[in-house]
């Protein structure tokens, strides 16, 4: 009996050992908030207070001890996705993956982002503060790689840490300004589209095709090729670990229109959701400069900011910086290509993949005088007729790093709009406001013109040189506000005004967003902060009452079934208001994805019409097709002997939708509540492992809002009736210049990323509910809820 004792005492022992052991283990892979340590390369003593949801108030002698301490703290809560950013660009997600991002790593290591960013290093200025601050940066990140703890999904994945470099900061703003793109969805769409149905088709998207227009002519087997190429991009986007940016709102309103007489300014940018969040925000305050910034992972200047005097953010122009060209080979040898000047031979580079627990994948990238060459970038693509892809990113010096740092380190709204001007891609709307009661807007980008008759909408003519650029915009020439007479500056990435002469080709979304903001701006003059956190929460959509008025005035209440006659009441009853508990939404969105099936899946067939959704196109459609009473989509080209009308598709699609949702929901329309069928999860890239889901992802929660209200909430369109939220706001800011110091923020989880700290998701729960906390910049408060750590010089 003794013996047993013992051995059960043992045992007890070793668990509680074991505990102890894992507990201590856990705690040390937990961010230092508080405490006292030292770092070289720093001048003198810094003091960084992190408040009580994790954001660190850096204060330091200067600006260069400033970025290091921000470059350690930055990286003891991000560093995975860091590293995680920084290997998109290059290819090296394989990897630590595996296999199954081959595709990802094969797709981005052919645009030729790494090439270009080495390019822009070169010609930086090494003695320039850009250059220094950036170095000062990187010092402290690699300071916390070096000395600090290992982040658990290193651990799990089996990789060790590597030193960031100056590259790693270019190709994480190079992936950045590609996840802004639409071109590699759309062009090829439509060139299937036009050579499959017919000019008329196209029309009836208003897809502008003049007279002019000459088009290049495809066969069957270059039409599939453009199909997968679209599908495979699509797929490497979506399988990306990190979030590609969306679209976005903002609007600053000038003194006569606020009720303290100083600007409010309002941004939420619109990025796909994942764990860690995008933003990582920090404050920083020098004898000389002080910045509340938002920073991308391993960038050391941020894209969003504000202080004292000015305040910035951005939104997505959506203009077009892609356009795709079919070279022709010369007859005999594969090496060369057609040029205006004759045949000339394709650039070649070989490129190494490395993939974890499989041999090296070695690739050969071709590039012509456009781009890099797509057949080589993407598996699904045959080699018979290649085509290239001219990004406006890759064919200039990239100074958004500079760029990055001129807006933060700005003076007044000059240096603001001289920061914007060296954006040459990706395409940005740089949203200003200052407490001097100026606000303004500049869109970013290299634009361009083509030659009368030249569509970009679609695959160009490599060959002959008539379809390329014939000049390049001056940025003077870009759309932009300063001060405008009606006292407000708003984009929520619809159409801008022509410039030059034109409407320029882009991407832009429905004017659903657009026209709310403007609806909301334009009557009220007495604008406060309590108004604007109403108005960035908004989740009324203006569009969708007018569809059901036009729905109802065009097809015949008898004639439905009295559950059919009872859901279109509840439409018709409502007020365009998309919150959790409400039944409306959801017999809206499932009716409205069954309409765009019924009037177009016929003529595109399934799979064309699944890349058609994911396209800005399909969500401008929905309310320019249904006001059209006569239009050849409305015909099912399925049933014979027959042409269907407007009326019979709206009616079809109300009633699959409402017995679809019987289906799925049950007979009780009282149950179909919007937050039953609209969730998010913020999914880490582990918790697509069963077993370690519920310790990194966060959620799932029943969400308020929807697509292409201000409330965006970006999701699918499929066959299940769930509508997985997959984007939205990374961020709702609101700048009061009247009270600066009580400007409010707030996260779609948390400032950390280390899932062992306090804030790794303290904020989902009040982002869900539309609720902001501050941004602090009172030093004496900052110090009152905070915790200290001392960043001494290491001597």
């Amino acid at each position: 009996m003794r013996i047993f004792k013992k051995i059960l005492l043992i045992i007890g022992v070793l668990i509680a050992l074991i505990l102890i052991g894992g507990w201590m283990f856990l705690n040390s892979l937990k961010p230092d908030y508080s405490g006292e340590i030292t770092l070289s390369n720093i001048e003198n003593e810094t003091t960084v207070y992190f408040d009580d949801y994790g954001i660190p108030h850096i204060y330091a002698q200067n600006q260069y001890d400033a970025s290091t301490a921000l470059g350690y703290v930055h990286a003891q809560d991000r560093l995975w996705q860091m590293e995680l950013m920084r290997r998109i660009a290059p290819g090296r997600l394989s990897e630590i993956f595996g296999i199954d991002m081959l595709k990802n790593d094969r797709f981005f290591v052919s645009l030729g982002i790494e090439e270009a960013s080495k390019k822009s290093i070169e010609k930086l200025d090494k003695n320039g503060e850009v250059y220094k601050l950036a170095m000062a940066y990187l010092n402290g990140v690699n300071q916390f790689i070096e000395n600090g703890p290992t982040p658990i999904e290193f651990t799990l994945i089996g990789i060790g840490k590597e030193p960031y470099q100056l590259k790693d900061i270019y190709n994480v703003l190079g992936y950045m300004s590609f996840s802004f793109a639409m071109a590699q969805k759309t062009d090829p769409l439509l060139t299937i589209l036009k050579d499959k149905l017919g000019d008329n088709y196209l029309k009836e998207l208003n897809i502008d095709l003049s007279p002019n227009t000459t088009l290049i002519k495809n066969s069957k087997s270059t039409i599939a090729d453009f199909s997968e190429m679209v599908a495979s991009v699509n797929e490497v986007m979506e399988n990306s670990p990190v979030p590609p940016f969306i679209g976005s709102n903002s609007w600053v309103v000038s003194p006569k229109k606020s009720a303290t007489g100083k600007v409010l300014f309002a941004n939420d940018p619109h990025i796909g959701y994942s764990q860690p969040a995008v933003w990582y925000e920090a404050h920083i305050v020098t004898p000389n400069y002080e910045m509340y910034g938002y920073h991308l992972a391993g960038v050391p200047f941020p894209l969003l900011g504000h202080n004292r005097n000015y305040a910035y953010g951005l939104t997505m122009f959506e203009n077009d910086d892609i356009d795709f060209y079919k070279e022709e080979n010369h007859p005999t040898d594969s090496t060369k290509y057609k040029t205006p000047d004759g045949f000339e031979t394709y650039k070649t580079v070989t490129k190494t993949i490395k993939i974890k627990d499989a041999e090296d994948k070695v690739i050969k990238v071709r590039s012509s005088r456009h781009g890099p060459i797509m057949n080589d970038a993407l598996d699904a693509i045959t080699q018979n007729e290649p085509v290239a892809m001219s990004w406006i990113y890759t064919q200039f010096d990239i100074k958004v790093l500079g760029a990055l740092h001129t807006l933060s380190r700005a003076t007044d709204i000059k240096d603001v709009k001289k920061g914007a001007s060296m954006i040459h891609a990706p395409g940005l709307n740089i949203m200003y406001g200052d407490a001097k009661g100026n606000v303004a807007w500049w869109a970013t980008g290299k634009l361009y013109k083509l030659k009368p008759g030249v569509n970009r909408n679609f695959i160009l003519n490599g060959a002959s040189g008539e379809d390329d650029p014939i000049e390049y915009l001056d940025f003077s020439e870009n759309p932009m506000a300063e001060n405008p007479p009606w006292n407000y500056v708003y984009s929520a990435n619809n159409q801008t005004d022509s410039i030059a002469n034109m409407l320029y080709p882009g991407y832009y979304l429905s004017e659903d967003r657009a026209k709310r903001i403007v609806q909301l701006l334009e009557p009220k003059n007495n604008w406060n902060r309590e108004s604007m956190s109403a108005m960035i929460n908004d989740v009324t959509s203006g569009v969708a009452p007018e569809l059901i008025k036009e729905f109802a005035e065009n097809t015949d209440y008898k004639s439905f079934s009295k559950s059919e006659q009872k859901a279109i009441d509840v439409l018709q009853l409502w007020d365009g208001s998309n919150t959790a508990d409400h039944i409306a939404p959801t017999i809206y969105n499932k009716w409205i994805y069954l309409y765009l099936k019924n009037t177009f899946e016929d003529e595109m067939g399934e799979k064309l019409f699944t890349q058609f959704l994911a396209t800005h196109l399909s969500k401008r459609m929905i309310a320019a097709q249904i006001e059209k009473d006569s239009s050849i989509w409305w015909d099912d080209i399925s049933t014979s002997n027959k042409i269907e009308t407007k009326k019979e598709i709206l009616s079809k699609s109300m009633v699959e939708a409402v017995s679809s949702l019987e289906k799925q929901l049950g007979s009780n329309m009282m149950d179909w509540n919007w937050g039953k069928v609209h969730t998010l999860v913020h999914e880490h890239p582990l918790g697509k492992v069963a077993a370690l889901k519920s310790y990194f992802n966060v959620g799932p929660f029943p969400m308020n809002g929807a697509r292409e209200v201000i409330n965006n909430r970006v999701f699918d369109y499929t066959e299940t009736g769930l509508y997985k939220v997959n984007a939205g706001p990374s961020t709702r800011r609101i700048i009061d210049f009247s009270d600066i110091e009580n400007s409010i923020s707030i996260l779609p989880t948390g400032q950390s990323g280390n899932p062992f700290s306090k804030y790794y998701k303290d904020q989902a729960e009040m982002y869900n509910k539309g609720e902001f906390r501050k941004m602090k910049m009172n030093e004496e408060e900052i110090k009152r809820v905070s915790t200290k750590l001392t960043i001494s010089p290491k001597k």
